[in-house]
């Protein structure tokens, strides 16, 4: 079990605060929250202690805990400090080593490992200013993420979104794996992850619902104990895992390409929802008044399949089959007919894909394991420790 402490910045993204607490409490965390004046204008003190089951720290002049020099003792007990949202604000107190309120008195007397996940308007991310803070901050050994990019509270568009909890997990538990748990030290581990994207004409295309979390938590989870990851992602917003090298590719044949490029591996994930066709793509926009367009699909390769008959194929093979109906004969079909070790197999007729949890089973030539409804950093945490075994 991690103690996380965590600081609730003031941001719209502060609600957000809530279900990463339910994520890291359903794996098996204890969470303790700090909250500032700003994040008590988006949450109460009262929701994030029902859901941490902890009281909640929100003043430096709180008489009981600062007779026992509270703010020393949270900085200090906790084996890492998460500041979920760092606002432009927050982070720039903490490279200046201010000091003028709770949050940022821990900060300073703390001497654990910090994770700050910024959140804020992509004017303010791109400021200067900001970009010197986080240049700070990362010299001086504080993890920052990387937000993520889309539409804002405000109305613009661009980086600045808080990551989804999923994928703060995810970073959480890269950076508290022990060094014990170092298990696929050594050891190349290629990942596929997210859609690929074949275009119809220069403004459209043909894709898969696939936003990359179970790929991307794959990948956090591999490095988190020691691998070297290549991380092959298909069009996604996703922040990339720390300690990760990411290749970011838009078709199958662009994916296809990078895998082979990446090789050799000791194991490859295939996390990517490929497409199974690309089009003959039309060199200019199709315009609707001509009527519906007659579409040519030609076969994508099928990257699974090269690798279950390349002669450089990992020692390790696992595909992924995402399926609405006979799961499991698919499953066991598609690893003999790829030709490889595993499949992951799940049910994706529901909020799977776009989703933080995932319900899988693991088909092997032993038999098939059924895993129960997890967070996906859990999934994911779960077959790297099987990856490691199998590598052994």
């Amino acid at each position: 079990m991690t103690r996380i402490l965590l600081i609730v910045g003031g941001g719209i993204a502060a609600y957000k605060a809530c279900e990463l607490i339910r994520l890291l409490r359903g794996a098996g965390h204890s969470v303790r929250c700090v909250l500032t004046d700003g994040g008590a204008q988006f949450v109460t003190p009262m929701t994030l202690a029902a859901l941490s089951e902890q009281p909640v720290h929100t003043s430096l002049w709180d008489l009981k805990d600062e007779a026992e020099m509270g703010h020393i003792q949270l900085s200090r007990q906790a084996d890492l400090v998460v500041v979920a949202p760092a606002t432009a604000d927050l982070m720039a107190r903490m490279a200046a080593g201010v000091a003028d309120d709770l949050a940022t008195t821990l900060l300073l007397a703390t001497d654990k490992p910090v994770l700050a996940v910024p959140a804020m308007n992509v004017r303010m991310w791109q400021h200067p200013a900001t970009v010197r803070n986080v240049a700070t901050l990362r010299g001086d050994g504080v993890s920052v993420m990387d937000p993520d990019e889309g539409a804002m509270a405000c109305g613009e568009y661009g980086p600045g979104r808080l990551p989804e909890p999923a994928a703060i997990v995810a970073a959480i538990e890269s950076l508290t794996a022990p060094a014990a748990r170092q298990t696929l030290a050594g050891r190349h581990v290629l990942v596929t992850a997210g859609p690929t994207h074949e275009a119809i004409d220069p403004v459209r295309y043909l894709a898969n619902r696939s936003s990359g979390k179970q790929g991307f938590a794959i990948a956090a989870a591999c490095a988190a104990r020691g691998a070297r990851v290549t991380l092959i992602a298909g069009p996604v917003t996703l922040p990339t895992p720390g300690g990760v090298d990411r290749v970011n590719v838009e078709s199958a044949r662009d994916m296809a390409n990078a895998v082979a490029q990446a090789l050799p591996a000791d194991a490859a994930v295939m996390v990517a929802a490929v497409a199974d066709w690309q089009v003959e793509a039309a060199p200019s926009k199709l315009k609707k008044g001509d009527g519906p367009p007659t579409l040519t699909l030609l076969p994508n390769p099928d990257i699974l399949a090269m690798l279950g008959k390349s002669p450089r194929r990992p020692r390790l093979l696992v595909g992924f089959a995402a399926e609405t109906d006979d799961v499991l004969a698919h499953a066991t079909a598609k690893r003999i007919a790829k030709n490889a070790d595993w499949i992951v197999a799940n049910d994706v007729s529901g909020d799977v894909m776009g989703g933080d949890r995932n319900s899988v089973h693991l088909v092997t030539a032993d038999g098939i394991d059924h895993w129960a409804d997890a967070p996906k950093s859990d999934v994911a945490g779960r077959l790297a420790d099987r990856i490691a075994d199998a590598l052994a």
